[in-house]
């Protein structure tokens, strides 16, 4: 007898326990719900969302009252109308939260970004202001053009002290030379 080419699926048994990976859970995108429930919770949480909300609970309210009373669905203790507004109550809340938790995650991965940059920024100060300090240092070794100015002048004015000195203990020989024709 040949096997088919197919193979058979293997029977299950209650008394086995099943193969890891037979039965799996429904898989959704936990981003794209995300995104999905920041979308919504900012339409709830708009003008827009509030005027149209307001619109069907005045038509319900006046088709509930003013409609003969064979067609009415709700009438007056509006039973029907607390019920839709509480399931879209229960649905508005979690889609909300989602949202608040995604916005605060992302508002820590913001503050972690932040403080990492603050940080990069801090330690180029202070390298800045240690190669500040050490250029100082260096150049108070170094002398500065203002300091040669000053210490030239005062070399000039030294010497010609000095030359001022010597003449008058020699006497003044050029004297002599210019009276003699």
């Amino acid at each position: 007898m040949a096997r088919s080419p197919i193979p058979r699926r293997r029977e299950i048994r209650l008394d086995q326990p099943l193969e890891r990976g037979r039965l799996r859970s429904p898989s959704y995108d936990p981003e794209s719900f995300g995104r999905f429930s920041e979308r919504i919770a900012r339409f709830i949480g708009s003008w827009t969302f509030i005027a149209w909300m307001t619109v069907v609970i005045v038509a319900w309210l006046l088709f509930n009252i003013f409609a003969p009373e064979s067609i009415r669905p709700d009438p007056y203790p509006f039973i029907f109308l607390t019920l839709l507004l509480s399931l879209q109550a229960s649905y508005a809340a979690p889609l909300i939260l989602l949202a608040q938790n995604r916005q605060s995650d992302r508002d820590r991965v913001q503050y972690l970004e932040d403080r990492a940059m603050t940080e990069r920024v801090m330690a180029d100060a202070e390298f800045l202001a240690r190669e500040i300090a050490s250029l100082r240092l260096a150049l108070g070794d170094i002398a500065t053009r203002d300091y040669l100015r000053g210490e030239l002048r005062d070399a000039v004015e030294e010497i010609a002290r000095q030359m001022d000195a010597r003449i008058d203990a020699q006497g003044d020989p050029s004297a002599g030379k210019h009276d003699n024709p």
